[in-house]
């Protein structure tokens, strides 16, 4: 499990605590200093949430990713958001692109899934989960 190095990447991003409830969202336009990680398919990149949570979950938000390389909105995939530790989150492909074209590496994101990842390329996500 890794997360990117972001180099010069645009990392925008809030979060709100009412009471155990906290809301976030996070935005990352990579840049072209950004290092996406060596591991391949098995280097899942693991964020850390603002907040502990009360538990893990196997859906606490959505979000999208876009290769910026692809005309529009096909370059899309819906995204999940999974709580894997009390204190990080990791990505999950949810949907397949809206142009039809298959998604040959499904599964948690990484530097190579669902595409190999590069300058200009987006993530945006938002949820909420119980604090701790």
């Amino acid at each position: 499990m890794n997360t990117p190095s972001f180099g010069n990447a645009t990392v925008t991003g809030s979060y709100c605590q009412t009471g155990d409830l906290v809301s976030f969202r996070l935005e990352i336009t990579f840049g072209s200093s950004t290092s996406f990680g060596g591991g391949g398919g098995s280097d899942n990149w693991r964020l850390s949430v603002p907040v502990t949570a009360a538990a893990t979950a196997n859906c606490v938000g959505f979000g999208e990713g876009q290769d910026t390389s692809v005309s529009g909105s096909l370059g899309r995939v819906g995204l999940r958001v999974r709580l894997t530790t009390t204190t990080t989150f990791e990505l999950e492909v949810a949907t397949g692109r809206p142009d039809a074209v298959v998604i040959t590496n499904g599964g948690l994101i990484d530097a190579i899934s669902p595409w190999t990842w590069a300058n200009t390329d987006i993530i945006r996500v938002y949820g909420q989960y119980q604090a701790a």
